[in-house]
């Protein structure tokens, strides 16, 4: 398999070492070491006093590319807004590091969403890969109000990547366009398309997972509630990443992270008053997922957590509860890493191991 990152000649003259990075099934990763590249230019901010330093230098330049809180726009205005993804390349350009690259192909189509609605996936095909191969159906976060699979291509790339499996990435509809439960119903169409038409993606029906961020994290786990409920093959794999799991504000890292970037309380309030019809929307097993859904008879999964995200507890409570379900779970929290981190892997070295963690979790389950 090829490198995550094609290896430049600008490097030699930025770097004062390389460190070697090999990740299941790939070849040697000659990979920047982040801490010899790219450092915060301000102190550590008051709501994330223990924040490794490449993570705050991507908040800082999220902050210098997108400085309106993004709860004070509407969903249109928010949606056009510089996302993480952009303050990444903003620092990787300054710094004449070569932007994260991968060896598959990109291409992308229609399908019926919920209700035969037309929604858009955008599909990473490894190149020169023997099929059939895996599948992976990922959901990208924002709430259920902003952002897109472009906005999380960095996330799609990697998987495909270091996996050798066809990545799926959902373009479900948005909020407020389109409220609870559409995206939920948009994602578990998906799925169903990809299970029957696996094969014409060079896929294998029979070794799919599915994959998400935040919002995304939460779908991957209701996809699966909603296959078993139906009767529809489960996914072998379930990746969730510092996902949405419950609907208590409240929580000791809600409190803790209250006004932590990029994600917070007024941002995750704005999030849902957008999405749900009304605030009984949040009592839903496709919301509380640690209060109120039933998650026995899931498939194993892995559950990636950032320490500075308000959302750090939820993640913990979904693990305890899939384990007091009999479900096989893998948490690992990255401590100094922000929400959002998960993509971020060309400067930020704890997104670096989640995405090994990653890659070996679903390489093992498509064996």
């Amino acid at each position: 398999m090829s490198t995550l990152f094609k290896t430049a000649r600008l490097l030699s003259a930025i770097l004062t070492s390389l460190f070697i990075l090999t990740l299941p099934g790939c070849q040697d990763h000659r990979l920047p070491q982040p801490g010899q590249v790219i450092q915060p230019t301000g102190p550590k901010p008051d709501w994330g006093p223990t924040i490794g330093a490449q993570m705050q230098a991507v908040i800082e330049e999220l902050g210098r590319l997108s400085p309106i809180p993004l709860n004070e726009l509407t969903p249109q205005q928010a949606r056009l807004q510089p996302s993480f993804k952009d303050a990444v390349n903003s620092l990787l350009d300054k710094n004449n590091i070569p932007r994260p690259t991968a060896n598959v192909t990109v291409s992308q189509q229609m399908i019926p969403g919920a209700g035969g609605t037309p929604i858009r996936i955008v599909v990473y095909t490894p190149k020169n890969a023997m099929g059939p191969l895996p599948v992976i159906v990922y959901y990208h976060g924002g709430g259920w109000v902003i952002a897109s699979p472009e906005v999380y291509e960095y996330s799609t790339l990697a998987l495909a990547e270091e996996t050798g499996a066809v990545v799926v990435s959902v373009d479900y509809r948005l909020a407020p366009e389109n409220k609870f439960p559409t995206a939920h119903e948009d994602a578990f169409a998906a799925y169903q398309w990809v299970k029957t038409n696996a094969a014409s993606l060079n896929g294998n029906p029979d070794k799919i997972a599915v994959a998400g961020e935040s919002a995304g994290g939460n779908m991957a786990i209701t996809v699966s509630m909603m296959a078993r409920d139906q009767n529809i093959g489960l996914p072998v794999h379930i990746l969730s990443v510092f996902p949405v799991a419950n609907n208590d504000l409240n929580t000791p890292s809600y409190n803790q992270y209250a006004n932590a970037k990029p994600l917070n309380r007024p941002l995750v309030q704005y999030f849902t008053s957008n999405y749900f019809n009304s605030p009984a929307d949040g009592d839903s097993p496709l919301i509380s997922l640690v209060d109120v859904a039933n998650l026995k008879g899931l498939p194993p999964t892995t559950i990636i957590g950032a320490e500075i995200d308000p959302l750090q507890s939820e993640g913990m409570q979904l693990r305890d509860k899939l384990q007091a379900s009999g479900v096989t779970v893998r948490y690992q929290l990255f401590t100094g890493a922000t929400h959002e981190f998960f993509g971020m892997y060309a400067i930020v070295p704890q997104a670096q191991q989640a995405q090994e963690l990653a890659a070996t979790q679903l390489i093992n389950a498509f064996k």
